[in-house]
């Protein structure tokens, strides 16, 4: 006897959605290093090429032309810095971690940590950011939120993308993958808990300080 034909409806495949990529120019090199000047003071050089290599390659697979073009928020929809830009976040996160580790290790002789690591990984906590951030691509993710999720794919992971691509150091793609709550469900490295706390401190602050407002 003949098996009952039975018709399956498939869902239809979405469009693609492709990243936009425009090249990585000496000008824009030029640009994430006035943004981002803490960059200077990273004492190995291929290690601070490598961080404006990789904000320079964020920006440009991104909608944005600059750092300071970001919206100064945690993450998109959130609350957004009254006055302020995306830029003058990462570089309080960056004082704020060197200054949290040298003061710990004034008070306290045993402590030590490696302080490229600590300032790379801060300057590089959000490179993500452009990608997440990106207009294109919370509109396209917002047409179907089921079918490629919303986000499709958050900052943290995407930083981790972003700074492996360019060469960076797995300790320093570690705390930009770990910084938020991603990094809760692993163990966080040394350097990486330094940036984690930064960066808490310095929203949670900035909200109790009225600087934050909620979005439109």
């Amino acid at each position: 006897m003949a098996r009952a034909r039975t018709s399956v409806r498939r869902r239809a495949a979405p469009r693609r959605h492709a990243i936009r990529k425009r090249p990585v120019t000496d000008a824009l090199r030029a640009k994430i290093r006035k943004e981002l000047p803490e960059v200077e003071e990273i004492a190995d050089r291929g290690l601070r090429d490598k961080v404006v290599e990789a904000w320079a390659k964020a920006i440009a697979e991104s909608s944005f032309s600059s750092i300071s073009a970001i919206p100064g928020a945690g993450n998109p929809r959130q609350k957004v810095l009254k006055k302020g830009h995306q830029a003058q976040h990462i570089r309080v996160v960056a004082r704020m971690a060197l200054r949290l580790a040298e003061e710990l290790a004034q008070m306290f002789p045993d402590f030590r940590y490696d302080r490229d690591v600590v300032l790379a990984g801060a300057l590089c906590h959000d490179v993500g950011k452009p990608f997440e951030f990106d207009p294109r691509h919370q509109r396209f993710w917002g047409k179907n939120k089921r079918a490629q999720g919303w986000p499709t794919v958050r900052h943290p992971p995407f930083g981790v993308h972003m700074c492996l691509s360019v060469g960076l150091p797995l300790e320093v793609a570690h705390i930009a993958g770990a910084h938020s709550a991603e990094g809760e469900h692993i163990l966080r490295s040394h350097e990486g808990t330094i940036v984690h706390f930064a960066d808490k401190a310095c929203w949670g602050i900035l909200q109790t300080g009225g600087l934050l407002s909620d979005c439109d």
